[in-house]
C-alpha cells in the first residue's frame, strides 16, 4: 500500500487480529474499517466505538489541512476533529474503508479516549498505544 500523506511505500505490521499498515517515512498509520476498535479492545477499552461513531456522523472539520485520498478507494477523504483543544484532525474514508492518522496523532487519540474513561483499561490501551508506536 502506498502512504496517503508522503506517497512512500507503508509496510503491514501484524498483531494479533490486527493488520496496520505503517508508513516509516512520515509515520502515519492506516486502520481498515474495524481495527481502530479491535485494537482498543483488545486492551479493555471498550469507548472507543461510541466516540468514533459520533465523531464519524459529525459534519467535516474546517481546516486548512489539506485533504488526502483513502489508500484503498483513492476518494477523498473526509476531515473530522477528534478530542479537544486543539482537536486531532483525522483523515476518514467517506465510503467507510477506513481511518489515517498523521504520525503522533494514534497517540493523541488514545490518550483523549483514555482519559473520558475512569476505569484503568483506557490506561491500558493508551500505554500500549504508546509503545508499540515508540512515542
Amino acid at each position: 500500500m502506498i502512504c496517503p500523506a508522503c506517497k512512500k511505500d507503508m509496510v503491514v505490521v501484524e498483531y494479533q487480529k490486527i493488520e496496520l499498515d505503517i508508513c516509516p517515512e512520515c509515520r502515519g498509520v492506516w486502520f481498515d474499517s474495524g481495527e481502530l476498535e479491535l485494537m482498543f479492545r483488545l486492551h479493555g477499552s471498550e469507548g472507543i466505538d461510541s466516540f468514533l461513531k459520533d465523531m464519524i456522523q459529525q459534519n467535516d472539520a474546517e481546516t486548512t489541512e489539506k485533504k488526502i485520498r483513502c489508500p484503498i478507494c483513492r476518494n477523498k477523504m473526509n476531515k473530522k476533529a477528534a478530542g479537544e483543544t486543539p482537536p486531532v484532525m483525522l483523515d476518514v474514508c467517506g465510503r467507510g474503508h477506513g481511518i489515517w492518522f498523521d504520525g503522533g496523532e494514534v497517540v493523541q487519540l488514545a490518550k483523549h479516549v483514555g482519559t473520558k474513561k475512569k476505569a484503568d483499561a483506557g490506561n491500558e490501551a493508551v500505554q500500549f498505544i504508546e509503545e508499540f508506536f515508540n512515542i
